[in-house]
């Protein structure tokens, strides 16, 4: 009697084991980026906009996937937190920053209008400046996405040592953080961040390094060589050059 209740015990703690470890699989799905991008419930606006960002290849970059806590700073007007809300899907959460001042001046009521979406249900508004970024209980996230805002960090009220900080702090270890920004021309200074719309990769690299991050990888998907980065990005008739960076969270 005793053999078949160790017997028993065995099989159940087992069997445990396995619905655990088939729930945690299923939290860290990757899902189809194409299909995501492809939704038919996406705006037109929205499909313009691909032709220009990419959106498949950036998701699949970023690493984005089903179940993810993920901080989307300078979310504008939603048109990068929406696609994450939905890579992330129902068992996840996405946090989409603006600061006041970006609300103000650039999104007005976007956002919200945004947000009135059913794609959007896991997304949370988080108003709050640049080296603040989300509520104090956030914490321990899985991945920070920063798409074309950082520039503008540069000539906003913003401290950028602070903000990187704040940035490595909200991670959990092995977290990441992905940027993409347009390019200026290298060693160009913070001034074009204004003026051009634009940031030295090196600089930005420096930057986000000097918090603890570590570089790990690198994409082209966005890169235009024909640029020759003298020019905002809303006064060119095509794509601007752009780099793709992921950090880690040692």
């Amino acid at each position: 009697m005793r053999l078949v209740t160790r017997y028993a015990i065995a099989f159940l703690l087992a069997a445990i084991g396995a619905l655990i470890g088939g729930c945690a699989s299923l939290g860290t799905t990757t899902p189809d980026y194409r299909a995501i991008v492809a939704s038919p419930d996406r705006s037109e606006a929205d499909r313009k906009t691909d032709q220009r960002r990419k959106p498949a290849e950036l998701l699949a970059f970023s690493g984005v996937k089903t179940g993810m806590k993920v901080l989307d700073v300078g979310a504008g007007g939603g048109y990068s937190s929406e696609l994450v809300a939905r890579a992330v899907g129902p068992t996840g959460v996405v946090y989409a920053q603006n600061s006041q001042q970006m609300i103000d001046n650039f999104v007005k009521t976007a956002f919200d209008d945004r947000a009135k979406k059913g794609a959007m249900t896991n997304v949370v508004k988080s108003v709050r400046d640049f080296d603040e970024l989300a509520p104090a209980e956030v914490k321990d996230l899985d991945l920070i996405t920063m798409y074309l805002v950082y520039h503008d960090t540069t000539y906003m009220d913003v401290d950028r040592a602070k903000m990187d900080r704040r940035l490595f702090e909200l991670l959990k270890p092995g977290g990441y953080l992905v940027i993409t920004d347009h390019s200026a021309k290298a060693g160009a200074d913070p001034g074009v961040g204004k003026s051009l719309h634009r940031i030295d990769e090196a600089l930005l690299k420096r930057e986000v390094e000097a918090a603890g991050f570590k570089l790990v990888e690198e994409a082209n998907f966005l890169r235009n060589p024909g640029d020759q980065r003298d020019a905002p990005f809303f006064k060119m008739q095509t794509p601007t050059d752009q780099f793709a960076l992921k950090f880690v969270k040692p």
